[in-house]
């Protein structure tokens, strides 16, 4: 019996506060990678610049401070037109997919994913990406319809509360 409670905590748990399985990256590992950015720009291969820019924009999308996701959205929206190859645009792609999904735009999001499946169809990362999304969009809509059912019910018994009084 205190298994099934404890599982329908966990599961309440999990449903308002989100429960995908993407990983957060720290702000100190963000400061490290901005070093190795401006290090690389003094004098490294472009290869190797590319490479630092790519690591330091997996970690400020995968960051939970808003303007670190909105930094890494850019840097990867600038370099996308640069990619050279498909695994390239991939992985930027569902860089960008993340970023969106921690800022909120689940719509573009998932978008982003899809294109992601294009290029690699069986691509684990994008669909559980586009799951989370999904699952995220649905979330946001029952508890938009509880808000609204709520508002209703309350709308109506003030209602019924005015009448009461006036008779």
């Amino acid at each position: 019996m205190e298994a099934k409670i404890g599982k329908f905590f966990d599961s309440v748990g999990t449903f308002f506060g989100g429960g995908d399985h993407i990983p957060w990256c720290d702000r100190d590992t963000i400061s490290g990678l901005e070093r190795e950015v401006a290090e690389a720009a003094s004098g490294a291969s472009d290869e190797a610049k590319n490479e630092s820019i790519m690591r330091l924009s997996w970690a400020l999308v995968h960051s939970k401070q808003q303007e670190d996701v909105q930094r890494g959205i850019a840097m990867l929206e600038a370099s996308l037109a640069n990619s050279s190859s498909p695994l390239q645009k991939r992985e930027k792609l569902y860089l960008l997919a993340v970023g969106y999904y921690r800022s909120g735009q689940y719509e573009r999001s998932r978008q982003l994913a899809e294109q992601c499946l294009e290029i690699a169809p069986g691509w684990r990362q994008a669909l559980t990406l586009k799951k989370a999304v999904e699952d995220r969009i649905t979330k946001d809509g029952v508890i938009g319809i509880g808000i609204t059912a709520t508002a209703v019910g309350l709308i109506a018994g003030g209602i019924a509360a005015a009448l009461a009084r006036k008779k």
